[in-house]
């Protein structure tokens, strides 16, 4: 079940008495939180929601932090009834502290929000999912998210356990296409094609257009759909190292794209013409 209120999504028609702000590209209602939580409590859809939710004997409920972009974990805490409330009334991920025993919002002291788009429940609803964009680093330790240490690193009793990013797989080539970038400034560095690219803008122009036609021509002729695939792996691998000689990140795009989710291709089209 998705409680969704941004991001491109269809927003609930959920009346009460608060001010319209802008967050993930999407205007939404909100106000004083503490307000809003005490009328959302009573709005017979929020009761619902609430309702809806497993929550433990103590009242709480797992509340997992994903970036909309991205879909990196960002981080996991705990949620009650008042949480949630004030998730959804604040767009600000909000949590409940079991060691202080007090509500706390990601961000308030850092001021490294995670600006909620979408609540999502798990099949069981016995936990939340919240997503968002963050304006920060989440983890206390500076890291972009609080996942980073590998448990083959633990298992390998390794004595430095390295910090890695849980990455996709097109972030994961992202990175190491960044990472090509970086060493072709490195005289001692092993050739490779990525560098090579990055090196040669002409090169580069020229084999996405190259790749571009020949996904195009798999439509054309009808070709088998793995060729499909394939072809365009190519274009994505290119166009993801035009992307990095010009220092535009995938999210970069995916912002984008969020942002164009609500909006009609004809008429974006238009207003970039004008």
């Amino acid at each position: 079940m998705a409680f969704s209120y941004s991001c491109g999504f269809q927003t609930p028609k959920i009346s009460f008495k608060c001010n319209p702000l802008v967050y993930c590209g999407r205007r939404f209602n909100s106000g004083p939180v503490y307000a809003c939580i005490k009328n959302m409590d009573q709005e017979p859809k929020f009761k619902l929601l609430l309702d809806s939710v497993k929550w433990d004997e103590k009242g709480l409920a797992v509340a997992i932090a994903q970036d909309v972009d991205t879909g990196a974990v960002l981080m996991q805490g705990f949620a009650n009834k008042d949480a949630l409330l004030k998730t959804i009334s604040s767009r600000k991920a909000t949590f409940f502290s079991r060691s202080r025993s007090t509500l706390w919002t990601k961000g308030e002291t850092s001021s490294n929000f995670i600006n909620v788009c979408d609540v999502y429940l798990d099949c069981d609803r016995d936990s939340l999912i919240y997503l968002g964009t963050p304006d920060g680093p989440t983890c206390h330790t500076g890291e972009e998210t609080c996942y980073f240490v590998s448990a083959d690193d633990v298992l390998n009793s390794s004595e430095t356990e390295e910090k890695k990013k849980v990455l996709t797989t097109l972030y994961a080539l992202e990175s190491t296409i960044y990472g090509r970038k970086e060493e072709k400034a490195s005289p001692n560095g092993k050739p490779s094609w990525t560098k090579r690219l990055l090196l040669d803008d002409n090169l580069l122009c020229s084999k996405i257009r190259e790749e571009a036609d020949e996904l195009c021509r798999t439509l054309e002729e009808n070709e088998d759909t793995a060729r499909t695939a394939s072809e365009m792996a190519d274009v994505m691998y290119h166009a993801l190292v035009l992307l990095a000689k010009r220092g535009v990140k995938v999210k970069d795009v995916m912002e984008v794209l969020r942002h164009r989710f609500r909006q009609s291709g004809i008429e974006e089209k238009q207003s970039r013409q004008g």
